[in-house]
């Protein structure tokens, strides 16, 4: 194989939450271009399926960590730099949702929300940028959603870590933007993923629809009518990690039909 067909080769990929949806995606696209891949996560039995699921495809393995734990990130990203080296592409996936009418939101909700989504992402990148530093390359690409370029209803605290995400991504560029290494974040709208489904659940508890019905509902926000595919999503994140991308950074990128056009 070529460099251009393998642009990634010998590069050290981390994806967190990569046991499923966009994250197994992303990681198997990351592979398809040459990268070594780690998963990380919670759930060791899906993350030992997802690496079952990608074995055929190149080097690949899982550590288990929670993002929201700065101790238990800083010991799962040494335990996958011994085995692959340092981590040169980090794709900060993991994330959670929950919706809850503001009034009804406590502190311990809205801390969660900020925990998880973007705190754990900030734990990620200090433990990754070091590395990524003394190589003078590497990418961060931080998996966002368009709820942070936008609003929705009834999740504040989703919405305002996902727009802190986005924010962080745009002044860590500016810092690194003469180091070799880009900062981007994409912005996912609806997609096939366990948080839409989570979704969809919510809604037919709460409004009697039909999971159909409910899922019709999501995609109509999309002007094209449909739910974002994971792929599609991780193709985006695939291309901002090539060598290619290096003029590409500080951006958020919305892969959602165009939604974030409509409010």
């Amino acid at each position: 194989m070529s460099a251009s067909s393998l642009p990634l080769a010998g590069r050290h990929a981390l994806v967190t939450g990569g046991a499923r949806g966009i994250g197994l995606a992303s990681a198997r696209a990351l592979l398809a271009r040459g990268a070594r891949v780690t998963l990380l996560g919670r759930d060791g039995g899906a993350l030992d399926a997802a690496v079952d699921s990608l074995a055929s495809l190149g080097q690949v393995q899982a550590v288990s960590a929670d993002i929201a734990d700065e101790a238990s990130v800083r010991q799962a990203f040494a335990q996958a730099e011994a085995e692959l080296g340092p981590v040169l592409v980090l794709v900060n996936n993991a994330g959670q949702a929950v919706s809850q009418r503001f009034d009804r939101t406590d502190a311990a909700l809205w801390q969660s929300m900020l925990a998880v989504n973007l705190t754990g992402t900030f734990h990620c990148i200090q433990a990754a940028l070091p590395g990524m530093l003394a190589a003078r390359w590497g990418r961060v690409i931080n998996v966002a959603s368009t709820a942070g370029l936008i609003g929705y209803a009834y999740v504040s605290a989703y919405c305002a870590a996902k727009h802190g995400v986005i924010g962080l991504t745009r002044s860590l560029a500016l810092e690194t933007a003469q180091k070799g290494v880009t900062i981007n974040a994409v912005c996912p709208g609806y997609t096939e993923t366990d948080i839409v489904r989570g979704a969809v659940t919510n809604i037919v508890e709460k409004t009697g629809m039909t999971p159909q019905a409910a899922r019709a509902k999501l995609a109509e926000r999309n002007p094209q009518g449909r739910l974002v595919q994971p792929e599609e999503v991780a193709e985006t994140v695939a291309w901002l990690a090539l060598p290619a991308s290096s003029s590409v950074n500080g951006q958020a990128i919305a892969v959602d039909g165009g939604e974030v056009m409509t409010g």
